[in-house]
C-alpha cells in the first residue's frame, strides 16, 4: 500500500476525484430522475451517454477541427458539439421511453419486465453503435476504440500557493460545467411549474392526474431532462479523455447508478454528492493500489454506506425535495 503516494498529492488527487467524479453525478441525474417519477431503474441510461460521446465525435469529424484552430472556432465547435450530445442523447432517452416502455405501462406490465426491457435496450443500441456502425460504415466504428479530436487544448491556469496545485481550463470546465448543469436541473425541478409538476407525480401520480397534471408529459420531461444531462456529461467526458467505444456507457453507466443509489436514488442533490464521493474513492483506491481496484474500491464504498444508510447519503425522495 502506497500511503505515501496519496498523502504527497492529496489535494491533486482530489482534484481528479472531483473531476471523475462530476462526470459520474450528471449521469446519475438521469438514474435518479427517472426512479423518483416512475420508480424505475433505467439500465438503458448508460447507452444514453454512450450515444452523446458519438455525437461529439461527428460533430468534430463533420466540421475538421483540431486543437489548432482559432479560439472562435474552438468554442463554436465544442458549443455545437455540446448541443449535439444534448439533443442525440434526450432523443435517444425519449425514443426508449415511447418504444419500450410507453406500451409496457399501458399493459399494465410489472416492474421486473421494465427491468429487463431496459436490459434489452441496452442490448440494442450496444449492437447498432458496435455492430451495424461496422458493417455500414467501416472504420473507425465498430468494436474498436475510437479516438475524439483533441479540440480543446489543456492549459495551465494558475497554481494554488501553498498546495503545489496546478489548475488546468479542461478541469474548470468540467467540475463548473457539472455543477451548473445540476445546479439548473435542481432550481428547474423545485421552482418552475413544469418542476412542480414532475414533484407531484413523483409523490402521488393519481393525485396529481386529479389535479390535472399530465402524467405522460411529465414522463416524456424526465427522460428528456435525464437524457439531456448524460449528453452534457459525454462532452465533459470526452475533454477530459479523447475516446469513445460502442460499449463505453457500460461501466460508466454502473458508477453513475452507484452514485445515485449512494447519494439516494431519487434525489437530485444525492447524485451529487454520491457522484463526487465515488470519484474521490476511485482516485484514492488508485493511488494507494492500483488502478485495477478502482471499480471494486466503487462498490464496496457503496455496501459499506448502504449498511449504515439504506436509503443513502440524502436519501429523500424526488416527490418530498425542497429547494
Amino acid at each position: 500500500m502506497d500511503f505515501d503516494a496519496l498523502f504527497s498529492g492529496l489535494d491533486r488527487h482530489t482534484l481528479d476525484g472531483i473531476t471523475r467524479g462530476s462526470i459520474y453525478a450528471l449521469v446519475a441525474l438521469g438514474y435518479t430522475m427517472v426512479y423518483g417519477v416512475m420508480k424505475l431503474i433505467n439500465f438503458a441510461h448508460s447507452e444514453v451517454f454512450m450515444v452523446g460521446t458519438w455525437a461529439v465525435l461527428g460533430v468534430y469529424t463533420a466540421l475538421g477541427v483540431s486543437a489548432g484552430a482559432g479560439l472562435a472556432v474552438v468554442i463554436g465547435a465544442t458549443l455545437l458539439a455540446l448541443l449535439a450530445a444534448m439533443l442525440a442523447s434526450a432523443g435517444t432517452a425519449l425514443a426508449v421511453e415511447r418504444i419500450a416502455y410507453r406500451p409496457l405501462r399501458k399493459k399494465g406490465a410489472p416492474p421486473l419486465i421494465f427491468l429487463i426491457t431496459g436490459i434489452g435496450c441496452s442490448i440494442v443500441l450496444v449492437e447498432i453503435f458496435g455492430q451495424v456502425f461496422k458493417v455500414f460504415f467501416g472504420a473507425p466504428f465498430g468494436r474498436v476504440t475510437v479516438n475524439i479530436p483533441s479540440v480543446l487544448q489543456t492549459k495551465e491556469l494558475f497554481t494554488i500557493p501553498g498546495l503545489d496545485l496546478t489548475i488546468t481550463n479542461t478541469r474548470v470546465i468540467i467540475i463548473v460545467g457539472a455543477i451548473v448543469m445540476m445546479l439548473a436541473l435542481d432550481t428547474f425541478v423545485n421552482k418552475s411549474r413544469l418542476g412542480r409538476g414532475v414533484r407531484a407525480v413523483a409523490q402521488d401520480p393519481d393525485t396529481a392526474s386529479l389535479m390535472g397534471v399530465n402524467r405522460e408529459r411529465v414522463i416524456m420531461l424526465v427522460f428528456i431532462l435525464g437524457g439531456a444531462m448524460a449528453g452534457v456529461a459525454a462532452l465533459l467526458y470526452t475533454i477530459q479523455y479523447d475516446i469513445t467505444k460502442f460499449d463505453i456507457g457500460f461501466i460508466i453507466g454502473l458508477k453513475a447508478f452507484t452514485a445515485a443509489v449512494l447519494g439516494g436514488i431519487g434525489n437530485l442533490r444525492g447524485a451529487l454528492v454520491g457522484g463526487l464521493l465515488l470519484g474521490i474513492a476511485e482516485v484514492y483506491a488508485s493511488t494507494i493500489w492500483s488502478s485495477e481496484w478502482a471499480n471494486v474500491t466503487a462498490f464496496v464504498v457503496l455496501v459499506v454506506i448502504l449498511m449504515f444508510r439504506p436509503t443513502g447519503l440524502l436519501g429523500e425522495s424526488l416527490g418530498k425535495a425542497r429547494a
